[in-house]
């Protein structure tokens, strides 16, 4: 069983979600919680901003994806999602936002 195990996984596409521990991303959402995130965002459905997990799947595959969330946290973004802006979270640390970033880009439906 082992033999098919591998082969099954590269044909998965190894999913960013691997990346994660479960520990570090019930962190990464207490995190978001704690920080109001999941005011406007939830996981799966569309609050005020989108979906985590349509977030992680319009970036899915590009390699600055984390860069760019970091910026769009960070800094606030304008029409990427629609007409209602995302403030920009300045008071956060580079770290927290960072570590947001890698966390919603490992989100799936």
């Amino acid at each position: 069983m082992r033999k098919l195990f591998i082969p099954l996984l590269l044909l998965s596409g190894l999913s960013q979600a691997a990346e994660l521990s479960a520990a570090d991303s019930a962190a990464a959402q207490q995190l978001a919680k704690d920080s109001g995130c999941l005011t406007c965002h939830s996981l799966t459905e569309k609050i005020v901003g989108p979906a985590y997990a349509s977030v992680a799947e319009k970036y899915k595959g590009q390699d600055d994806a984390a860069a760019g969330l970091v910026q769009s946290i960070q800094y606030g973004s304008k029409g990427k999602w629609g007409r209602i802006p995302m403030p920009a979270h300045s008071s956060m640390s580079v770290d927290d936002i960072k570590t947001l970033a890698n966390w919603v880009l490992t989100i799936q439906k």
